[in-house]
């Protein structure tokens, strides 16, 4: 935990003490599979992007290998364990307690997200959560916001790189009153890259620009001894271009909430926000090179909040009980094009609403050595309002579909022990089931990735996982700590983008997704020499049946078998750091058929920081050193690529 900013003077024999922050986690949060990565590694990514960070864990993984300067944003969902396959997020996200993903397609608005406003990252792969746990299907991803005594009164940063890109960020963060305030922003722009090979560009070929900011507030402060509010803003625009020349997209969004913490002998945590998100997108066609689908508005709202409390229950227990609640509501308008006249041949509609009311109950007992950890939540959704609507060109209806809404109960669990051996070694094993409505994107959304057709489907089901896990923590001396997790998950109702036809898909639940696999876990300190690093093995398959018995025994598209991050840092004197990072993925399916395979890929990266003068410092960053070629997307043979290599130079101030 960052250090606690405390205000003095006070005529009282205790502090009050502003930490911006929720409350702390519970003794058993190590009995599930959980890794943390500090401001330090936070601040020394390559390319600057929170994706970028998430990716030395093991396992994190987007539908695509791009990051988020050269994908399509609702390609940008994330999951954990090789449980992809489709494009929305099966792990929940998390921004100081509020959820991330997009309202209505599920993807996590990377480019809103700047690393250097974090203080630490905690991911837990596995299923289950307390509070918001209904999207926490692969795991949970909790992101929380650094204080001035991490940021410093005042930090800014200027950097730009061998293709004339340009990245700004800088914050300030004065003392308000008792507490304190925190307003940032950042823009990145660049012309980007060309994603497609050199062989296969036409004079429509375009590089993979984007042009994004965001702006971000929030104000801290002590109510009473016990008390604290916290209040944030966050405003964001990210546009791009992608493949050919008019085929761009662009998300907006302004979030905001609220958040009580209370940490007298009653422990609380009350939250609310709201979120307003939009999105656009063009589709160009690969073979006239003109547009043919417009997706020109897709505005959608979330809402939510929770209530936790903690009762004093003595040293020995520490219960959690309390109830939260999501709301996501959307509609897109788009209009269809044909792709050799140019002219409008017809016009879509469609949206919904989901919610989720969700009961849990927590308790964590510690017996000596042993910590035994169980709790059980009671969710009661709805899909609703569900509608799909298609025109001519001049009005006239072509289709009117109404579905009926649906509701229902789902309970979940999760249970887990830890046992410290008191020979520096801890053995933990966990078991738990999860649960995630399908998205109004998935519901009622289709969408072309040219000539790829893939349409939506109203009748989804829920998602529900099952786990175990059973794992152990090694410390033979202070400065190595290895970790081993042994694993198997099932998602039953797995959505999926099943092929119907050739250039057909529909969104499908399949009998299940099994994975099953290791994940290893390294850290090392020596002196002024750290090494971290993170490895993973996943063998999942397809459970299918019917329509999709074909599929049957398949490797879900998109989930490599390996991946691996290793970082190798060296911080000679103070404020100096040097590292190197390199990373495998495996190779993966393209497709749910097994036809085309994306090549595994390895690539290393450079860090470099160098103090010149006072609070100044130099920034050198390089992504994919030895320009190895990542194919991130091989359809029918139409290659994308990912980023090639890329120098970055800059300065830094106050951090």
């Amino acid at each position: 935990m960052a250090s606690d900013a405390v205000v003095d003077n006070i005529p009282d024999d205790r502090d009050i003490i502003v930490t911006g922050n929720g409350l702390p986690e519970t003794p058993a949060t190590p009995a599930y599979d959980t890794q943390r990565i500090d401001r330090e590694t936070i601040l020394t990514s390559s390319s600057g992007r929170i994706e970028d960070v998430l990716s030395s864990v093991a396992g994190f993984q987007q539908f695509r290998r791009s990051d988020s300067r050269s994908s399509n944003p609702s390609a940008q969902g994330v999951t954990l364990r090789s449980l992809g396959g489709n494009a929305t997020s099966r792990a929940l996200m998390m921004l100081d307690g509020v959820p991330l993903s997009d309202p209505f397609f599920g993807y996590i608005p990377f480019s809103a997200i700047v690393p250097e406003r974090l203080e630490n990252i905690r991911v837990t792969r596995g299923g289950g959560s307390g509070p918001f746990g209904s999207g926490a299907l692969a795991g949970t991803i909790e992101l929380e916001s650094a204080d001035p005594s991490e940021l410093g009164l005042v930090n800014a940063s200027a950097l730009g790189n061998n293709r004339g890109e340009t990245e700004l960020s800088g914050s300030v963060a004065p003392t308000v009153g008792d507490g304190f305030a925190v307003v940032s922003g950042r823009w990145d722009r660049g012309k980007g890259f060309y994603t497609s090979p050199g062989d296969q560009r036409v004079p429509a070929s375009a590089r993979a620009a984007f042009d994004s900011w965001s702006f971000s507030g929030r104000l801290v402060q002590p109510l009473g001894r016990d008390f604290e509010i916290q209040f944030r803003g966050l405003a964001y625009n990210d546009e791009r271009t992608l493949r050919f020349d008019g085929a761009d997209s662009s998300t907006e969004g302004q979030d905001i909430s609220i958040r009580l913490v209370g940490r007298g002998s009653w422990q609380v945590d009350a939250l609310a926000y709201a979120q307003w998100r939009n999105f656009t997108n063009i589709v160009i066609s690969s073979s006239t090179y003109s547009k043919v689908l417009d997706q020109k508005d897709t505005p959608s709202t979330g809402l939510g909040g929770k209530l936790e409390i903690r009762p004093p229950l003595g040293e020995d227990h520490i219960l959690r009980f309390g109830i939260d609640y999501r709301r996501s509501k959307g509609d897109l308008s788009e209009d269809r094009y044909s792709s050799y006249s140019g002219a409008l041949t017809g016009r879509r509609f469609a949206g919904g609403k989901n919610t989720d009311l969700g009961l849990f109950v927590e308790n964590d007992w510690t017996i000596g050595r042993l910590i035994l950890t169980g709790g059980i939540r009671a969710d009661r959704w709805q899909i609703a309002g569900g509608y799909f609507l298609e025109t001519d060109e001049n009005g006239e209806l072509l289709g009117d579909n109404r579905y009926l809404t649906r509701s229902g109960w789902d309970v979940s669990y999760r249970m887990g022990a830890m046992l410290h051996t008191g020979k520096a070694l801890t053995i933990r094993a966990a078991a738990y089931s999860g649960l995630r409505l399908p998205t109004l994107n998935e519901l009622y959304r289709p969408f072309t990735v040219y000539p790829v057709v893939t349409r939506a489907n109203a009748d989804l089901k829920n998602e529900r996982l099952h786990g175990v896990d059973i794992g152990l923590d090694w410390q033979p001396v202070s400065a190595v700590t290895v970790s081993l997790t042994a694993f198997d998950n099932k998602v039953k109702n797995a959505v999926a983008n099943v092929t119907l036809a050739e250039n057909l898909r529909q969104r499908r639940n399949l009998d299940a997704i099994d994975a099953r696999g290791l994940e290893l876990g390294a850290k090392v300190k020596l002196g002024t020499l750290s090494f971290t690093s993170s490895l993973s093995y996943t063998d999942a398959k397809v459970d299918s049946s019917g329509d999709a018995v074909a599929l049957d025994d398949n490797r879900p598209p998109q989930t490599p078998r390996w991946a691996g991050s290793a970082t190798l840092a060296w911080a000679p004197f103070k404020d100096a750091r040097l590292s190197m990072t390199l990373r495998h993925i495996g190779r993966q399916f393209e497709d749910d058929q097994e036809t085309t395979i994306l090549p595994s890929a390895t690539t290393l990266d450079l860090f470099a920081q160098l103090p010149v003068f006072g609070n100044v410092s130099v920034i050198a960053r390089t992504e994919n050193l030895f320009d190895e070629e990542i194919v991130t997307r091989n359809q029918a043979g139409s290659i994308d690529l990912g980023v090639p290599r890329t120098v970055w130079l800059g300065i830094r101030y106050g951090f």
